[in-house]
C-alpha cells in the first residue's frame, strides 16, 4: 500500500480496527513510508517562518510520532528538543530515526534530544519550554478535548513561549479533496459506532475559528502567519498558515 515498503492493506485494516495507541504501535515501523508523515516542504516552511520569532533554547513536539517535528526543533532550538507521544512504537521508531539522522545543516552542534511517553492531555511539564510544535495530530482529539489539550501546552511553556502549528486551507467545496475528507470522516464515525475501543481520527473537526477561540480560552494570545513557501490559492489566500499562540 502506498509504496512497496509501506504497510499492506491488511496491516492498515488491522490498525484501523485497533485503538489509537495500539494502532500506531502497529503502524510505527512503516509510518514514514505512508502519506501520513508530515512532508518535508511543510516542515521547512515552518522552520523558516518560526525562526524569526525566536531565539529558542528548548522545544517540545506534542504527539511527536516518528520524530518529524523534533527535527524541526533541532533546527530551531539551541539546547534541547523533547518529543512526547503515548505510542511506545512511534517513540521507538523516532529514536531509531534520530540515530540515523545527521545533525541539522548549518549548525556546528545539535541540541540534546529527549523522548517522553505521555498523554498530551496530561503533560508532565511545567514552564519548561520556549517553543512547542505539533504536526498532524489534532484529528486524534475530539473538539471537547481541545481546550484541555491547549491548556496543557500553555502550562508546558515559559511565559512568552510560543505554540505553533500549521493549518492548511480547507479544500474547495465540491472538490475531490472535499469529498474525500467527508468520506473518511464518515467511515471513521461508522467504524466507531460499530466497534470499540474507538479510533479517533477526524479531519473535519479542526475548524480554524474554533481553534483560535480555544487557544484564547486557554490564555494564549493568537495570530496567523502565512507559510509563503507553500504558495497561494487562486484567490490569493495562502495554502497554509502557521498558527502562533503566545503564552502571555
Amino acid at each position: 500500500m502506498f509504496t512497496p515498503q509501506g504497510p499492506t492493506l491488511r496491516e492498515l485494516a488491522v490498525q484501523a480496527l485497533s485503538s489509537v495507541e495500539d494502532g500506531y504501535d502497529l503502524l510505527a515501523p512503516k509510518f514514514d513510508r505512508t502519506p501520513f508523515r508530515t512532508p518535508g516542504p511543510l516542515l521547512d516552511a515552518v522552520v523558516r517562518t518560526t525562526a524569526p520569532l525566536g531565539p529558542f533554547r528548548t522545544g517540545l513536539d506534542i504527539c511527536c510520532g516518528t520524530g518529524a517535528g523534533v527535527e524541526v526543533l533541532r533546527r530551531l532550538c539551541a539546547e534541547r528538543a523533547t518529543g512526547v507521544d503515548f505510542s511506545a512504537g512511534m517513540l521507538a521508531t523516532a529514536r531509531a530515526n534520530l540515530r540515523d539522522s545527521p545533525g541539522p545543516a548549518g549548525r556546528s552542534g545539535s541540541p540534546a534530544v529527549d523522548w517522553v511517553r505521555a498523554d498530551a492531555r496530561a503533560l508532565p511539564f511545567r514552564a519548561a519550554f520556549d517553543l512547542a510544535v505539533s504536526f498532524g495530530a489534532f484529528g486524534h482529539f475530539l473538539p471537547a478535548e481541545r481546550p484541555g489539550l491547549f491548556a496543557q501546552a500553555y502550562t508546558a511553556l515559559r511565559p512568552g513561549g510560543r505554540f505553533v502549528f500549521p493549518v492548511p486551507a480547507p479544500p474547495r467545496i465540491g472538490s475531490a479533496a472535499y469529498w474525500a475528507m467527508w468520506g473518511f470522516d464518515g467511515a471513521m464515525r461508522l467504524r466507531n459506532l460499530l466497534r470499540h475501543p474507538p479510533f479517533v481520527m477526524y479531519y473535519r473537526t479542526f475548524r480554524l475559528p474554533d481553534v483560535l477561540d480555544d487557544l484564547a480560552a486557554a490564555g494564549f494570545t493568537t495570530g496567523l502567519l502565512p507559510l509563503a513557501d507553500l504558495g497561494a490559492r487562486p484567490d490569493g489566500s495562502p495554502r497554509c498558515v502557521l498558527a502562533v499562540a503566545t503564552r502571555s
